[in-house]
């Protein structure tokens, strides 16, 4: 059994020598361990002291983005053999000696995923807004993904060989909410083990202040539910027009039948809001027969990735 470590790292010189030295060396059930480095443009002398604590490092020629960075270090840990990998950032806000729980739930075969649970909304050092975007972002992702994950957002996670052939990611910003509702999609176990954060070293880079961050991921949340849930999507937002377009069609025919004026303009308003409707339910009809041919089309990609890492 061989556990590659992956390190995603932006000019992360001064803290990643704190996670390098205490990541575990031995681990039950293990027989190999390997910490990856991936270097996503860094500016710094990141690369240079990955190399020198032993680490296999991949570099990016120009700063690619988180998601990207993730799936580099995907793609080298399978063709390394890999497998399970542990995704840890290089920050040292997760604790690298939980790294052996981590994998435990996967080892034992009681999960293909597992994500740390910081319990981010009672982390003293955030806002009580932010604490409270948290609790409500995990609720609603919780219903989205359709199992429990309190902490949604968390990059410390542990994946099995299959999820990471299961997995595609399609976004540069952030993975971790995308991949966590491709998992659920497909079947995939996720479990959550409770961790205690260390400390802020520095600002987050992710985004520019809090409200970024949740515009972000807000987006990110709408644009994952538009791809996974296309019929249920258009068929709300066709609801967004019909409910109205009814009612005032009734309300014409209302009026029509008092003898009164007809209220033209109702009458109007409500065949433009109709015909909305109409085209947003055909719209999500077409776009369930795409999302049947999308599974297709992961199922063979995934075939193909395990025939071609197996290689």
């Amino acid at each position: 059994m061989k556990l590659v470590i992956n390190i995603p790292c932006y000019n992360e010189e001064e803290t990643l020598p704190l996670v390098l030295d205490e990541l575990p060396r031995q681990i039950p059930g293990i027989a190999e361990i390997e910490v990856q480095i991936v270097d996503d443009g860094s500016t710094d002398q990141t690369a240079q002291v990955a190399a020198a604590y032993g680490c296999r490092v991949i570099r990016h020629n120009q700063n690619l983005g988180l998601g990207n960075t993730f799936n580099s270090g995907i793609q080298a840990a399978l063709a390394n053999g890999c497998d399970l990998m542990v995704n840890i950032d290089a920050d040292y806000q997760h604790p690298p000696k939980d790294v052996p729980r981590l994998v435990s739930p996967i080892l034992t075969g009681e999960a293909d995923i597992v994500v740390a649970n910081r319990t981010p909304w009672k982390i003293e050092y955030y806002s009580r807004l932010k604490r409270f975007l948290q609790l409500v972002g995990n609720k609603l992702v919780g219903r989205i993904v359709g199992q429990d994950v309190p902490d949604t957002v968390c990059g410390f996670r542990a994946y099995s060989r299959e999820a990471l052939l299961r997995i595609n990611v399609i976004t540069k910003y952030s993975y971790t909410l995308d991949t966590l509702v491709q998992a659920s999609k497909k079947g995939l176990r996720i479990s959550s083990v409770p961790i205690t954060a260390n400390p802020p070293t520095r600002k987050s880079r992710l985004s520019r202040n809090l409200w970024s961050y949740t515009l972000n991921s807000a987006i990110n949340v709408a644009r994952i539910f538009v791809v996974y849930e296309p019929f249920l999507t258009f068929f709300i937002s066709s609801l967004l027009f019909l409910v109205p377009g009814l009612f005032l069609l009734v309300r014409f025919i209302v009026f029509a039948l008092q003898g009164g004026s007809g209220r033209v303009q109702s009458l109007v308003v409500s065949a433009t809001m109709l015909i909305i409707a109409g085209i947003l339910f055909v719209l999500g009809v077409l776009a369930g027969v795409l999302s049947i041919n999308r599974y297709h089309l992961e199922e063979q990609l995934y075939l193909t990735k395990r025939q071609f890492y197996e290689k």
